[in-house]
């Protein structure tokens, strides 16, 4: 007892001062947070709107952690957590956030793409609405409404010192995400528009039908292919893989799951080329991803966005709430895609951005590339 009875004293008094300890490198923070309130509310020239500053600090707390994170007010938790669908009508864009909602991809064929937007442009203003305040949640609610209504969008382009005001008419989006033709002898072309639910069945579709027309080989182009519901990229993959792991999922804790191909999967089995951009996130880098990380087909151009994480909605107290990113996908060898990009097997650049009013470029260097591979490929 004489022994043992000071090493338990010590046991104890050590956890008590960690736990004390650990508690003082979080508490300095919330004492300057308060601190800074307090000379807010108190010497602040203009009378204090607290519920304003709270917001906006919420709001500042989510932006730092990634750009799907999002502080929702409780009118806007409403929103998100209603059942009724948002309007149909939308421009086609696909946003992200850096400083001002910026542009990932502009829908082939959208409002949007046919007045020139492009990646990398800066959404300064939604109609009248500064977007420096808005979450990448707020602005795409904002982009939507009615078909036939319009919507004032106020862009800035690379260096450019004045803005570059649109007007798009909302439209609803096609039906059919994905087109088809044959690029040069013997080798198909599959543009993926976008990814959802029937995706697979048309690039199953387009594929047979490119087969039937003489192709042997085919490019599968997801660039500028944005956004979609994630696990819709590996169901794409499935046509193409037939085994091996297609991704995993990595949660808090580094708990993993490993998504594998199976049985019946496969059933497209002509060499392939997969074609991404700075403009490929979501779902398209999934689909990227599994074939590249399972030798499937090489990935050409640049590389992708990094935008590969799953978000759940909690409600607080106070009737607000979080979009939180809470699982992330990671590559086939375990590497991580949200945040970071998938660098292309083949680098190659794509068409130089240009000033509005001037003509979009006609050249093609990455498909053009890929054309070339395959070319060698079939000479060797």
């Amino acid at each position: 007892m004489a022994i043992s009875a000071p090493i338990i004293a010590f046991a104890i008094v050590g956890g008590f001062l960690g736990k004390v300890m650990a508690r003082e490198t979080t508490y300095p923070h919330l004492k300057v947070f308060n601190d800074v309130l307090d000379l807010i509310t108190s010497s602040y020239v203009d009378e204090v709107n607290v519920d304003k500053v709270m917001n906006g600090a919420m709001r500042g707390l989510a932006d730092s952690l990634d750009a799907d994170s999002a502080y929702l007010t409780p009118d806007e938790m409403k929103q998100a957590e209603s059942t009724t669908p948002p309007p149909a009508g939308d421009i086609g864009l696909e946003l992200t956030r850096q400083y001002y909602l910026r542009v990932i991809s502009a829908r082939e064929n959208s409002p949007a793409a046919k007045a020139g937007l492009r990646t990398g442009d800066y959404v300064r203003m939604i109609d009248d609405k500064p977007t420096r305040e808005l979450s990448v949640w707020e602005g795409t609610r904002a982009l939507r409404g009615a078909p036939g209504s319009k919507v004032k969008l106020t862009i800035i382009r690379g260096n450019a010192a004045d803005p570059h005001v649109v007007e798009l008419v909302r439209e609803a989006p096609p039906t059919n995400d994905v087109a088809g033709r044959i690029a040069a002898p013997g080798v198909g072309y599959i543009r993926v528009i976008a990814i959802g639910s029937k995706t697979a069945d048309q690039v199953k579709s387009k594929a047979d039908e490119l087969a039937k027309a003489g192709a042997s080989r085919l490019i599968v182009d997801v660039r500028h292919t944005a956004g979609s519901p994630l696990d819709a990229g590996l169901t794409l993959a499935r046509l193409f893989v037939p085994k091996g792991t297609l991704a995993m999922k990595e949660s808090k804790n580094g708990t993993r799951e490993t998504i594998t191909a199976g049985a019946g999967d496969g059933s497209i089995t002509l060499p392939a080329e997969v074609l991404i951009d700075t403009g490929t996130t979501g779902a398209a880098e999934l689909f990227a991803a599994a074939m590249a990380g399972n030798k499937r087909a090489d990935t050409i151009g640049e590389r992708t966005l990094g935008r590969a994480a799953v978000q759940t909605l909690v409600k607080l107290p106070d009737g607000s709430g979080l979009w939180l990113s809470t699982t992330r996908y990671l590559t086939p060898a375990g590497n991580p895609l949200h945040d970071k990009g998938l660098e292309p097997t083949v680098a190659v650049d794509g068409p130089e951005s240009v000033e509005f009013g001037q003509p979009a470029p006609t050249a093609d260097p990455i498909l053009d590339e890929a054309i070339e591979r395959f070319a060698e490929k079939k000479a060797a």
